[in-house]
């Protein structure tokens, strides 16, 4: 199974690096090992992320892609969706099937259908989804009904000029800048 799962993470890689998505890089830590990656995401335009350069890594499993990768920012992040740990929580990193919890329909979680690419993509749109409504029409609103971080999903439905403050200063500390 690890050698599909290779030969796959190849091919993504080799995509990624002809056709890169707009404000996404990402590939394998070193080239020994596929199954270990680092990515840089850039905020999006129009939100209180832009400007930012996010360093996140992903793991993945050797039955990938039947089973997802798991996404971890590794700086300090303040969004809904993200713990404060880094770890990502969204619909696509979330393991085949039926959600237990019936937060989601099984067409929203993963499968082998989906890449590197649709996940950083999804990560990205995640982070447009906090913005002041204008940009991003396929943004993804953030979950603040039982979000990762339920300071951040607070903050966000209640008080979002705050939430922006937060993020605006993540931003700067992404680029070495003080506060």
């Amino acid at each position: 199974m690890a050698g599909s799962a290779l030969r796959r993470l190849m091919a993504e890689y080799k995509q990624l690096t002809l056709n890169p998505p707009e404000g996404i890089i990402a590939g394998p830590i070193n080239e020994e090992n596929f199954f270990e990656w680092e990515a840089l995401i850039t905020g999006p335009e129009g939100t209180c992320f832009e400007g930012g350069v996010f360093p996140a890594k992903l793991i993945f499993p050797p039955d990938y892609p039947l089973s997802p990768p798991k996404m971890q920012f590794t700086c300090e992040m303040f969004h809904p969706n993200i713990y404060s740990d880094g770890r990502v929580c969204i619909s696509i990193l979330h393991a085949p099937g039926d959600d237990p919890m019936g937060y989601e329909s099984s067409a929203e979680r993963w499968s082998p259908v989906q890449s590197v690419e649709k996940i950083l993509l999804s990560v990205v749109s995640m982070l447009a989804g906090c913005f002041e409504p204008i940009y991003y029409l396929n943004a993804t609103e953030p979950n603040d009904e039982s979000g990762a971080n339920v300071d951040a999903a607070k903050m966000w439905r209640e008080n979002r000029e705050e939430f922006n403050k937060i993020a605006e200063r993540l931003v700067r500390r992404t680029l070495g800048l003080p506060p």
